[in-house]
């Protein structure tokens, strides 16, 4: 994981966020690469999930939102998490940390970074209603870090973000910035349903910022305290939730898999009983096999009606559905499918990055080991650079041309510092699925070689024609 955050920051891809001041806890920066390949999945994500279907519609909500939506949805009571402190290292953990041997309330704790033992005060009692304990078993309690103890009781901890409209900063002007973009679709549910005339079964898609004050962010861009939500809430008759659910885990595993992740690096996680969201009656993880391990980034749940029962309750507005067909009235019941955009970026990088040894031509020009990221084409960041391999004899003019047309069909890059190996490594490292080298016959006959980053072939290709070998290439 070390390597592919050295070559995040190396390449421009994500870097430390504030980074001159030290930078600001688990939030990250994406760079001139790394926002052109988030930008390419969320707009694949929007193209698959709006453009390509007729029975979804798009939607930008607000991130402020009136502060009743998230009393209506739980958030601001419930969306909590117990706390325990060393008191011996200050170190603070989630109570549900997996690295805690042990109970609280049992004896002989111990703190995995100073070492100290003590107790470990039972919890207090928290609420169930966003996530339920899920302590090891009794036993030995330790903290994670310094190996001792003793702990603090657990303690309630907000996980929103609040702030304050207006110029006085009391309760009467409390918001929260939102911990999901869901929320959004639900209280737009009846307005977005009127003006596209949708019928029942119909979805509505999102993506957006949402903010959470996680208290163990970490590993890089998988757990960060402002990330961006691709989500869609798919609106359904009472009674055939469970038919779309398994519909959408199959659309949603299928998608994946088209971005050039490897199926074994994939697999599903179904959610126990003890694991359930309190809204959903069923839930699917699809998780990926990361460095540190098997972890999930995108989630499909059954909400039920859960969302547009409670919104309607505490607004007091009608949000259930007219069949025009039966003439029958009922709230829809809710498919979501709920992917992370950086997680899913983060799945994209890891999947990409290959050291590989190389021979021949390319071990003599740039090294018999290369780092490369193996990135879908489509997705790459940049499609194709272009270098003349020396900055004489025309060949810079022509690789000028040819960049600045280009450029007009697809984002490439100009390169002309260094041998020619380093400048493919370079290109490499960046995902650049095609390199375009101008050469002594380039200024004789017009035609360029394309080195293709996989294979390493090379292609020679008439200049005129590189647009239409590019779109080909990059198709899919």
């Amino acid at each position: 994981m070390d390597k592919l955050v050295s070559l995040a920051k190396r390449r421009g891809f994500v870097f430390q966020s504030s980074e001159i001041y030290g930078g600001l806890g688990s939030v990250w920066d994406y760079g001139p690469l790394g926002v052109e390949l988030k930008k390419n999945i969320k707009e694949r994500w929007w193209r698959s999930m709006v453009h390509e279907r007729q029975d979804i519609e798009g939607l930008d909500a607000a991130i402020l939102m009136h502060p009743k939506v998230w009393e209506a949805s739980g958030h601001v009571a419930g969306f909590t998490d117990p706390l325990v402190d060393c008191k011996q290292c200050k170190n603070r953990f989630r109570a549900d940390d997996p690295r805690i041997k042990g109970t609280p309330g049992q004896p002989d704790a111990q703190c995995p970074v100073c070492g100290s033992k003590g107790t470990l005060t039972a919890p207090r009692q928290f609420n169930l209603m966003f996530k339920p304990f899920m302590g090891p078993e009794p036993g030995e309690l330790r903290c994670p870090n310094c190996g001792g103890g003793p702990f603090t009781d657990p303690r309630n901890f907000n996980l929103m973000f609040k702030t304050f409209m207006g110029p006085v900063e009391d309760a009467s002007a409390v918001v929260w910035l939102r911990p999901e973009t869901a929320q959004g679709i639900f209280v737009d549910f009846p307005i977005v349903q009127q003006v596209s005339r949708k019928k029942i079964p119909f979805g509505i898609a999102q993506i957006g910022k949402a903010f959470r004050n996680e208290i163990t962010p970490g590993n890089f861009i998988f757990r960060t305290r402002e990330f961006e939500q691709m989500e869609m809430q798919f609106f359904v008759k009472p009674g055939s939730e469970n038919e779309w659910f398994e519909r959408w885990r199959a659309e949603r595993m299928n998608w994946i898999v088209a971005l050039g992740i490897r199926s074994e690096k994939l697999r599903w996680h179904q959610h126990g009983k003890d694991e359930l969201a309190h809204y959903a009656k069923d839930a699917y993880d699809i998780e990926y096999e990361f460095p540190f391990g098997w972890q999930e980034f995108e989630g499909i749940h059954n909400r039920t009606d859960f969302d547009l029962s409670n919104h309607q309750q505490h607004a007091g507005k009608k949000l259930d559905y007219l069949d025009p067909k039966t003439n029958e009235r009922f709230l829809p019941y809710v498919v979501e499918t709920s992917a992370g955009a950086d997680r899913t970026t983060l799945v994209v990088l890891c999947d990409a990055y290959r050291e590989e040894e190389v021979g021949g031509a390319e071990a003599a020009e740039g090294g018999a080991m290369r780092v490369v990221l193996k990135l879908k084409p489509s997705l790459a960041p940049l499609k194709a650079a272009v270098f003349p391999l020396v900055n004489k004899d025309g060949m810079p003019e022509l690789a000028h041309r040819i960049h600045d047309d280009l450029r007009h069909h697809f984002n490439v890059f100009y390169d002309d510092g260094g041998s020619i190996g380093r400048r493919y490594r370079r290109q490499d490292e960046a995902g650049t699925p095609y390199g375009i080298t101008i050469d002594g016959q380039s200024t004789q006959d017009q035609t360029v070689t394309v080195r293709d980053r996989d294979t390493l072939k090379q292609d020679r290709v008439a200049a005129g024609k590189l647009v239409e070998y590019l779109t080909q290439k990059l198709a899919g």
